[in-house]
């Protein structure tokens, strides 16, 4: 990225966007409708998390909302009935074309190279729990929200690619009991526990416990470290042995870089090591090393 974003004169409506050194925060703005999808919304996140991709100073991105909203995410607005989250201009082509809004913005943030680290500080339904958890690094939570996947008690299937991931992130067995049945757990039953990196016991403490631990990571850990570190755990090869040849080659790449030979110094001199890497000069040309598919296109292929 030539020119980093300005990110306050972006326009944005329904987020309020700061970049708090090198850690972008996300706030929901949509309090007052408990933060619910409507149109604008998936598609300003979206723009977020891209520019935030490009732009070498971030090197964390956190989504939160007001701990005072009635909710983090109450998930979609149908009050208008299914109608209103599909594209006309999709619905034009037919049924076929339709892309699930939610699904495309997991996608863009689950693709992020950064570090994604989400903050639910309120209660959390349908897309608050899909889109706007799943596809994050890291997940903090408020122990007295409630939280449900509700599709199947609304006639529909759960979205945003949550079918592909929660079962990958907590097993088959805790993700039918969730995706299955509707129901409302809180953030420390056993079938969901797993999913988050902390639950704190207050609605106020969810966010500063985000920010710390962000800020913590982004001044010790490398930037292209992230990326390549993310796109081996998204992407493994299809065998033990394949994964073997992508860890093999990348750690032979990342360890002759500024950054590999900054770990080495900073180890044997016992202090915090300072990177100096960004994806935009030190990530190889042969990162991504996975055959990327295009979703917009009927034969997915690129």
């Amino acid at each position: 990225m030539s020119v980093p974003p300005n990110y306050s004169t972006l326009g944005f409506k329904t987020i309020i966007v700061t970049l708090d050194g090198a850690v972008l925060v996300v706030l929901m703005n949509r309090s007052k409708q408990r933060n619910s999808w409507v149109a604008g919304v998936p598609e300003e996140l979206r723009q977020v998390f891209d520019l935030a991709d490009r732009d070498d100073r971030v090197k964390a991105v956190i989504v939160t909302s007001d701990h005072t909203a009635p909710a983090f995410c109450a998930g979609a607005d149908i009050s208008g009935g299914w109608e209103v989250l599909w594209d006309p201009e999709e619905e034009k082509e037919g049924p076929h074309a339709h892309r699930d809004s939610g699904g495309k913005t997991s996608l863009v943030i689950y693709r992020c190279r950064k570090i994604t680290i989400v903050a639910v500080n309120g209660h959390a339904a349908g897309v608050g729990m899909t889109a706007m958890q799943l596809p994050f690094d890291f997940r903090f939570a408020w122990a007295g929200a409630k939280l449900t996947f509700p599709f199947v008690r609304r006639g529909i299937v759960p979205e945003a690619i949550s079918s592909y991931l929660l079962p990958r992130l907590i097993g088959h067995s805790r993700a039918n009991s969730l995706l299955l049945t509707g129901a409302t757990f809180t953030p420390e039953s056993p079938l969901i526990q797993g999913l988050y990196h902390q639950i704190l016991p207050t609605r106020e403490e969810v966010f500063p416990a985000a920010l710390a631990f962000a800020k913590e990571l982004a001044a010790t850990t490398s930037q292209v470290s992230i990326a390549v570190a993310k796109g081996l755990i998204q992407n493994p090869g299809n065998s033990v042995e394949e994964n073997h040849l992508y860890d093999s080659k990348a750690m032979r790449a990342l360890g002759s870089t500024a950054d590999g030979e900054e770990g080495i110094r900073s180890f044997k001199e016992r202090r915090e090591p300072k990177f100096t890497g960004t994806l935009s000069k030190d990530l190889g040309s042969w990162y991504p090393w996975w055959q990327q598919i295009n979703t917009k296109h009927r034969n997915g292929k690129l």
